[in-house]
């Protein structure tokens, strides 16, 4: 590897732009996406700095597609989340957190109570599915796997993932009063 080091270092450096403006365009997150080129250069090095020159740039492009990939995953997540627990207005704009700390001067404790029981009531609902059903929800909403991932993960068919999954919704819908689309 002391032999690779310089030429990694020429790699690197040769599409650090070019990655940066991918992960930009990717995310629309200026420091996201230098945080995202910064992971994915490092993982190269660490795992791949071994491998044959010619294979770095399909393996570096790879490798930050999928932390992109991972990067929209969480997002659609916490913002799936949020949404639940009452993070968003009738918009569906974000809420500013600063906003949503509670008045020292009083009026707080009443969204402070609605969020802790709309988080109750989801938990709730999550905890009386059946097993399968939960476990399809929270790793394809939680984990934000797709289905594939989620029957590897459950070890059964990509048929059964899509029906517990589909199910889990039905009744999440049906236990937190919400209406179908």
């Amino acid at each position: 590897m002391a032999d690779a080091a310089p030429a990694l270092e020429r790699f690197l450096a040769s599409v650090e732009l070019k990655a940066y403006r991918i992960a930009e365009l990717g995310t629309g997150h200026r420091e996201d996406a230098l945080e995202l080129v910064q992971e994915s250069m490092f993982a190269l090095v660490r795992r791949y700095a071994d491998r044959p020159e010619q294979d770095w740039k399909p393996l570096f492009y790879r490798i930050l597609e999928n932390r992109i990939r991972d990067w929209h995953r969480r997002r659609k997540v916490r913002d799936l989340w949020q949404g639940w627990i009452g993070r968003r207005d009738a918009d569906g704009e974000a809420d500013d957190p600063v906003q949503a700390l509670p008045d020292p001067r009083g009026g707080g404790p009443e969204r402070e109570t609605a969020t802790r029981q709309q988080t109750e009531r989801m938990l709730c609902a999550l905890g009386r599915l059946p097993r399968r059903q939960q476990q399809s929800f929270l790793l394809r909403a939680w984990e934000g796997l797709d289905t594939a991932q989620t029957a590897r993960a459950m070890g059964c068919a990509e048929g059964s993932v899509k029906t517990h999954y589909a199910r889990a919704l039905q009744a999440l819908r049906g236990a937190l009063g919400e209406e179908e689309p």
